[in-house]
């Protein structure tokens, strides 16, 4: 056992009430709204002069993520300055949230951290895990610290390292369906290999998906397939050794829908494969998609069956389950991905996120004149003040002033 594993982290407890009375009275100035409660109230929809806005029923902050900012606004309570305390890339993604954090002089540190960074942090320093979690070796690094450490991890993204640490441990390959670059991802496969012989491979599409399946069914060019995988798969991964007996897990902000078609196409093919009566010995699945993302996805849906004439997306354009949302909302009608209010520049002008250039994009006589409805979600990493700031500019775009948009209904 090398020096720095033998060092015991510390512990401590942060959900004191006291202290916790202290940060929810923060965090309610920081991050929620009155108005949008008051919208709620009323069946989540407000209008005035002609125009209507509808809420989803589910948008915004979740409970892992109202977990995550309130242990990390708790460590700073409690250890204020001078102490040092080390955030490991974002606590979520919303650029607002995370703003916040900073100011607190929390200092982000990247999510796999360098060694010269990781030697720059001592025993008595605090760090902090964010929701995403993070990889078994920088946790173990950080443990051999003896340091402070703040766990946030999302209990959903634990759920999926239990499913692969069983896959791995029992020599099932983890057919992941995820983003291979994003934190919670690269976490979900370090525990993937945290057996010896442990594997994994990570899908992002069905088209990716269908590839997998074609290989499985009748073999390939081994080099081309882990070229296409390449930084997706698991070090000595072997597509003619590990996708004989696999098992499908997914990160948990994914389209359920798609994850479900994911391990529904593999299934099939490992049945073409091995035959039905085989089926366990080579298949194993269990649905790991985050309950919080799924009733935003399943609340946007139903938004999506009335008469709308456009949709705006509030949140992070880093943050997977908000993409997932505005992806649901382009294939019905005019979407606009926004990080806040500040991107309707005008009612002639809006700066919305495009998924497909991976960049901000400018569109032209965005808000219809007359009559209109818009619909509004935001992903499970977006405050409530936001989304306030978003209603009260479309309004203001129409020339309803604040204050006649509060006595309006």
């Amino acid at each position: 056992m090398s020096t720095e594993a033998s060092v015991a982290p510390q512990k401590v407890n942060l959900r004191r009430p006291d202290v916790m009375a202290a940060v929810q009275a923060q965090v309610v100035e920081h991050y929620r709204s009155e108005l949008v409660e008051r919208i709620r109230a009323n069946g989540g929809v407000l209008s005035a002069d002609g125009l209507t806005v509808k809420l989803a029923k589910e948008f915004g902050f979740c409970y892992g993520v109202e977990r995550a900012i309130d242990l990390a606004y708790a460590a700073r309570k409690v250890f204020p300055p001078p102490k040092r305390i080390f955030l490991l890339g974002e606590i979520i993604h919303n650029p607002e949230v995370n703003d916040q954090i900073r100011a607190m002089g929390i200092v982000s540190i990247p999510p796999r951290p360098a060694a010269q960074e990781i030697a720059h942090i001592t025993a008595d320093d605090v760090v902090i895990i964010p929701a995403f979690g993070t990889e078994v070796q920088t946790r173990r690094r950080l443990e051999g610290k003896g340091c402070i450490m703040v766990d946030t991890t999302c209990g959903d993204v634990m759920s999926v390292w239990k499913r692969v640490r069983q896959y791995s441990r029992e020599g099932v390959a983890s057919i992941i369906h995820g983003k291979a670059k994003h934190e919670e991802t690269k976490a979900t496969t370090s525990q993937a290999t945290v057996y010896a012989g442990g594997h994994y491979l990570v899908v992002f599409s069905l088209a990716e998906t269908d590839y997998v399946c074609d290989y499985i069914l009748h073999g390939g060019d081994k080099q081309a397939f882990l070229e296409k995988f390449k930084g997706a798969h698991s070090p000595g991964f072997d597509p003619d050794v590990h996708l004989q007996v696999v098992g499908v897990a997914n990160q948990t902000t994914m389209l359920r829908g798609e994850t479900e078609e994911v391990q529904r196409r593999i299934r099939v093919a490992m049945e073409q494969k091995y035959g039905p009566e085989n089926l366990p010995l080579h298949f194993r699945f269990f649905d790991t998609i985050c309950g919080a993302t799924q009733d935003r996805q399943d609340a946007l849906e139903k938004l999506l069956r009335q008469p709308l004439d456009l949709l705006l997306v509030i949140g992070g354009y880093n943050s997977s389950n908000t993409s997932h949302l505005a992806e649901m909302g382009e294939a019905k009608l005019p979407t606009f991905f926004i990080k806040n209010a500040s991107k309707m520049v005008s009612d002639q002008q809006i700066v919305h996120y495009n998924q497909h250039l991976l960049k901000e994009v400018e569109t032209r006589k965005w808000l219809p004149s007359g009559r209109i409805t818009v619909g509004i979600t935001a992903g499970a990493s977006c405050p409530n003040n936001l989304i306030e700031d978003a209603i009260r500019r479309v309004f203001e775009l129409r020339g309803v002033s604040v204050q006649e948009l509060l006595a309006a209904n």
